[in-house]
């Protein structure tokens, strides 16, 4: 079992940088897929980026060439580089992490970005 805190959220203004993370205990971590979600007010959650467990990434289209993922294993830590923030990047921000027919969640991080 897997339990999923996040961190790094906050406010920013536009054009600004944060960096997410996500931090998991219990064993096994290396072996999950992991994605990072978006859930804004009065929209449903989506898929903003994934690393599976071997390291292959995926984005968004509305992140792509501003938000990068990445994992560290060692520390069971995957983050969330996001660069050129946008106002309509606003929102809470969730770490899950898939694997053996399991799904875990963190908590989620507010990221709020002014105009």
């Amino acid at each position: 079992q897997l339990q999923l805190v996040e961190s790094g959220g906050g406010l920013v203004q536009a054009g600004g940088s944060l960096r997410l993370s996500c931090a998991a205990s219990g064993s096994g971590f290396r072996f999950y897929d992991v994605g990072w979600y978006r859930q804004a007010p009065g929209k449903q959650r989506e898929l903003v980026a994934a690393i599976t467990s071997g390291g292959s990434t995926n984005y968004a289209d509305a992140v792509k060439g501003r938000f990068t993922i990445s994992r560290d294993n060692a520390k069971n830590t995957v983050s969330l580089q996001m660069n050129v923030l946008k106002p309509e990047d606003t929102a809470v921000y969730y770490c899950n992490a898939e694997g053996g027919f399991r799904g875990y969640w963190g908590q989620g991080t507010q990221v709020t970005v002014s105009s």
